[in-house]
């Protein structure tokens, strides 16, 4: 945990200076730039942008808003399909997913519609009255959602639309999930996850109890008995081991305790900061914690990944994102050996050298060492199951320690459902953990009309 890293000095910038580092990443659109680059879209009949969107968006309907200056339009058609449209629009990977899908790539410019910055535009500055979606005649049914993250919470707003009564089982304190505690402060910034929480819940219908978790205070086999319907909407808590020795170590930890750390501090001056560190992995998380300690006030921030390049599933954006806050990035070292100082602490790390040979990572036998006063490792989360699983929820872990799932998020127990990071096959991405919530309440709202439809 972040306790482990108090010997190290805290940053000696003011909190506010501090603050000022980690407003957003990107300005918004004016009025007249979002006009413009509304423009510039081609309205396309089956738009490939569209089928780019894990949530299926009608991008071309709500640029075609926002060109009309329909602001509640185009807001209301983006959250009719994403109710975390608003966050979706910050931290999706749009350049990978429907900018890349873009016509606009194919045109003489080669530069897509700025559909990422139109999207956050029109949720950014609407004004609502209200909630913008009424709830069906009440069901009489309720259903347990376990996990207030981004599939937890979409599938719980989506069933309170359909007019069933939702509970939501939550371990922490703030509900939110991954956009609360895991993402980068610069992506999300201030209070932004937690006013769209509050946006979301003023549907009605939706009750949130804080400090359950499954398997300690909470069990599958209960929740089954006393609701309607079951979606499980756990988050990848497990950080991955290095497997080296001395892994535990004060200064050895593990990226997203950190980042979620960070997120939750209210006095960022007080934040214990490294003056050289290093992070371990190729992924968004690793970009998001070496830029962070940069802007947190890190003399060096050297990233480090095992393979090159070209094999790192962060994006090309995120990787100049780094390099724009002078991230140094070592690729080829695989690590080795964790160094301490006299006192036991971590003073760097060990790597070996490697290289691809005949399409397999091999070991160079050429070393280096990197000095550091901390590691962090962001190397992938693992689905960790709960500690005390009664039988019910046992037989559900299945494939690398995820939930086993059908296309409508069924699992293998008739009225249990799961969605989001547990499950197997999925993308880790906010906005599919936002569509698996929201087709699993489709499909638990189809199952249980369908049954209570059925003659006695």
């Amino acid at each position: 945990m972040i306790e482990t890293l108090q010997h190290l000095p805290p940053a000696a910038d003011s909190h506010g200076a501090l603050a000022a580092q980690f407003t957003d990443l990107a300005p918004p659109l004016t009025a007249r730039q979002a006009a413009i680059e509304a423009a510039r879209c081609l309205y396309c009949y089956d738009a490939p942008c569209m089928r780019a969107c894990p949530t299926g968006i009608d991008v071309a309907s709500f640029i075609r808003n926002i060109h009309d200056q329909n602001i509640n339009g185009a807001a209301i058609g983006i959250l009719k399909a994403n109710i975390f449209g608003g966050s979706c629009a910050r931290v999706c990977p749009t350049e990978i997913l429907c900018e890349s899908a873009c016509v606009r790539n194919h045109y003489a410019e080669h530069e897509p519609v700025k559909i990422g910055l139109l999207q956050r535009h029109a949720i950014d500055n609407v004004q609502f009255a209200g909630h913008p979606f009424g709830r069906a005649p009440a069901t009489g049914k309720t259903i347990a959602v376990v996990g207030a993250g981004p599939a937890g919470l979409s599938c719980a707003h989506r069933l309170a639309m359909l007019g069933h009564d939702v509970v939501v089982f939550e371990a922490r304190p703030k509900a939110g999930g991954l956009n609360e505690y895991g993402i980068a402060k610069y992506k999300l910034p201030g209070e932004f996850a937690q006013q769209e929480v509050d946006f979301l819940l003023s549907i009605g219908g939706i009750d949130i109890q804080y400090g359950q978790a499954l398997g300690d205070n909470l069990q599958l086999h209960d929740l089954h008995a006393r609701f309607d319907a079951v979606f499980l909407g756990l988050g990848l808590g497990a950080s991955r081991r290095l497997g080296l020795t001395g892994e535990d170590a004060p200064g050895l930890m593990a990226a997203t305790d950190y980042i979620a750390a960070l997120r939750q501090a209210s006095d960022l001056s007080r934040l214990p900061v490294p003056r050289r560190a290093i992070v371990i992995g190729a992924g968004n998380t690793a970009i998001d914690m070496a830029v962070q300690l940069k802007r947190l006030g890190a003399d060096e921030v050297t990233l480090v990944y095992r393979r090159g390049f070209d094999a790192m599933s962060a994006t090309g954006h995120e990787i100049e994102i780094a390099k724009t806050n002078f991230v140094r990035i070592k690729t080829w070292a695989s690590p080795l050996e964790v160094l301490f100082d006299d006192a036991g602490r971590v003073a760097g790390m060990r790597f070996e050298e490697t290289r691809m040979d005949e399409g397999r990572l091999v070991r160079t036998g050429a070393f280096i060492e990197i000095a550091a006063d901390a590691v962090f490792k962001a190397i992938g989360q693992a689905m960790a199951p709960p500690p005390e699983l009664d039988t019910l929820a046992q037989g559900l872990w299945q494939e690398g320690g995820r939930i086993v799932v059908d296309g409508a998020l069924r699992t293998i127990i008739p009225g249990i459902y799961a969605g989001g990071d547990c499950v197997a096959a999925g993308q880790d991405l906010t906005v599919q953990a936002v569509q698996h919530g929201k087709l699993a309440a489709l499909a638990i709202h189809n199952d249980i009309v369908s049954e209570a439809a059925w003659p006695t």
